[in-house]
């Protein structure tokens, strides 16, 4: 199976790189990067520190989706629109990690599933992914006398916020609790925010050093609380998880799928 990388050159995209050649029944169909990328022209596996491979970092993605089996995106939601159609236009499948999509990318990823096959997660790590279960069977059993605060923080260099793991969790507890997250979110509070409301589910975004990535979900009651918890050492979790979707997702039928249906949770 031949795998794409987009963005190979960046510190997902190097995970990405090394996982697809350390993984067996893998290849590395090669990797791109935008056109001012000073790291054009540079072989792509020693990028991730590993022996030249002979591929080097382009900047046509076209090129590469027609290249590839499968394209691993963990990007920008910027290039999102254009790797979608590269997708439906070459037949290729889609792995999607980038997070912070807005209406119009998101309908571009939506668009692309009813060609070809995608697999878009917020986060894909497996602890995470059960996390988000349990978050929904812990917040269908709690009423809204449990306040849910979701909080979670990541390195410096994150431009979303919150996560879109953090949001993942709170679509989680309102599914739970059979609610629109959107009508009881609150992303924000300063100043004179005045009592919480019951029933809302709360955002705190923290951001610093080099945090790989931590995600709690809080359960506060009068007399007790209860959290769940994840916390992210290394990104090569995540980089396992986008190697096994892609290679899961080949030869599937098209459709918009989750790690959940990759792992048959």
């Amino acid at each position: 199976m031949k795998i794409g990388i987009v963005g190979c050159a960046g510190r997902m995209g190097r995970m990405l790189v090394a996982e697809t050649l350390a993984t067996d029944g893998c290849k590395l169909a090669g990797g791109s990067e935008h056109g001012e990328s000073a790291f054009l022209g540079h072989d792509v596996a020693a990028l991730a520190g590993l022996d030249e491979a002979g591929l080097v970092v382009g900047d046509d993605t076209d090129a590469l989706f027609a290249a590839a089996d499968v394209v691993i995106d963990f990007t920008l939601p910027q290039a999102t629109i254009g790797n979608a159609e590269a997708a439906v236009k070459h037949g290729t499948a889609l792995v999607i990690g980038t997070t912070g999509l807005g209406a119009e990318e998101q309908a571009a990823v939506v668009q692309a599933a009813q060609s070809v096959s995608v697999v878009q997660a917020a986060n894909y790590s497996l602890g995470i992914n059960l996390m988000a279960g349990l978050t929904a069977q812990v917040a269908g059993i709690l009423g809204d006398d449990y306040d849910i605060e979701i909080v979670e923080m990541h390195h410096r260099h994150k431009v979303d916020a919150p996560s879109g793991t953090a949001l993942a969790l709170g679509q989680a507890a309102a599914d739970g609790r059979g609610v629109a997250l959107d009508e009881v979110s609150e992303r924000a509070r300063d100043g004179q925010t005045g009592a919480r409301r019951p029933g809302n589910i709360g955002f705190a975004a923290l951001r610093g050093g080099d945090v790989v990535g931590d995600h709690s979900v809080i359960f506060a009651a009068d007399g007790e609380r209860l959290e769940l918890t994840h916390k992210a050492s290394s990104r090569a979790i995540y980089a396992r998880g986008a190697v096994r979707s892609a290679m899961w997702c080949v030869g599937k039928a098209p459709g918009l799928y989750s790690l959940r249906d990759v792992l048959g949770l």
